[in-house]
């Protein structure tokens, strides 16, 4: 099935303005992006949603159902982002930064004493670019299809608790030796925010990033169980995961949003209106040699040889990629609903014909 929603009250008014000399024109654009996205949905998505900005024009775009056998996608509908989260985290702990708070070299000894081994070793910096070696949580937990998940996926779970399995695991490398992706680094920067700021995590994400960027769909639902409004579903296999306890994933992934907010935060976020620039950089840049994560930020490569910066996220279900060129001229936003392996050539397609 073929879809494809174009923003209207946007490209109507500057749909005729010239795009960047390397972009393709108006409707011909879209139509090759609409094509790209429905060959994630041929590789095997259920639904796949996008946003994407070209100069001032804009496109909202959607493909297939938003469950098997389901109505059809309109383009605006919500997700579970995961590890989208992670740059709205990095953003908090970059502004008490700023505010001469906290330290990027600050020890985790000093804000969380006695809650990891090694701790004094470990810095902020260690955290938010992964690091510290410290093991990711997820090793502890058994995900689907494995039946031993409905034991973890509707209880409460606290940061620290998650923290406490995940310690349980020897160190991957000594702070700094290495890099290795693990949630557990951005369950501690969450504790951290709370140790500061004496707020909750999710609190100062509201009252610094969402609110002030009217990001009316974006929202963290501690444990809440379901997603409340017009939302694709996330299956793995045959098995509805849409609801749980999104606890089980806190500061490392619970998310929820739309393309059209994850393009306004991460837009605002590159063109420098939410942290310093000398701070934004360090995000942009790579965290230990070879790396291509820095403070809270990814970055690819892309066929034009450009490199892009933002960040993906896995939910259970789920799969997104927001990314900005260099230029901040153009700017992509996807979310998928692959019930098996992600169709990776097909997204990659896509982000190439969006921003290269």
């Amino acid at each position: 099935m073929r879809l494809a929603l174009l923003i209207g009250t946007t490209a109507m008014a500057i749909g005729a303005m010239s795009l960047p000399a390397n972009a393709a024109a108006g409707p011909q654009t879209r139509d090759d992006l609409q094509e790209s996205l429905d060959s994630i949905v041929t590789a095997g998505a259920t639904g796949a949603i996008a946003q994407v900005r070209h100069g001032r024009q804009v496109w909202r775009l959607g493909s297939g159902t938003i469950a098997p056998g389901g109505a059809a996608v309109r383009g605006n509908e919500k997700f579970r982002a995961g590890s989208s989260t992670k740059p709205f985290v990095a953003t908090v702990i970059l502004q008490l930064v700023a505010e001469r708070e906290i330290r990027l070299d600050d020890p985790v000894e000093r804000w969380l004493p006695g809650v990891v081994p090694g701790g004094s070793e470990i810095r902020i910096r260690h955290l938010l670019g992964h690091t510290s070696g410290l093991a990711d949580v997820l090793r502890t937990i058994p995900l689907p299809p494995s039946p031993d998940f409905e034991a973890y996926r509707w209880r409460d779970w606290t940061m620290s608790e998650l923290v406490a399995r995940a310690t349980s695991l020897p160190p991957l490398f000594a702070p700094g030796d290495g890099w290795s992706y693990s949630n557990t680094n951005y369950l501690l920067l969450g504790m951290v925010i709370e140790r500061v700021t004496h707020q909750s995590y999710a609190d100062e994400i509201k009252r610094r990033l969402i609110w002030p960027l009217g990001l009316s769909d974006t929202s963290l639902p501690g444990t809440e169980l379901r997603i409340h409004g017009p939302h694709l579903r996330g299956f793995v296999g045959t098995a509805d995961m849409t609801e749980l306890n999104p606890s089980l994933m806190s500061a490392g992934g619970e998310l929820i949003s739309t393309t059209a907010d994850l393009s306004k935060f991460h837009t605002a976020l590159l063109r420098g209106r939410l942290v310093p620039k000398s701070l934004l950089e360090q995000m942009k840049a790579p965290a230990r040699d070879g790396a291509t994560y820095g403070l809270g930020l990814r970055w690819r490569t892309l066929s034009c040889g450009d490199t892009v910066y933002g960040h993906d996220g896995d939910a259970l279900g789920y799969s997104t990629w927001s990314f900005t060129n260099p230029r901040n001229d153009r700017q992509i936003t996807v979310n998928i609903t692959p019930p098996g392996p992600k169709p990776r050539a097909e997204v990659n397609a896509l982000l190439d014909k969006a921003l290269c």
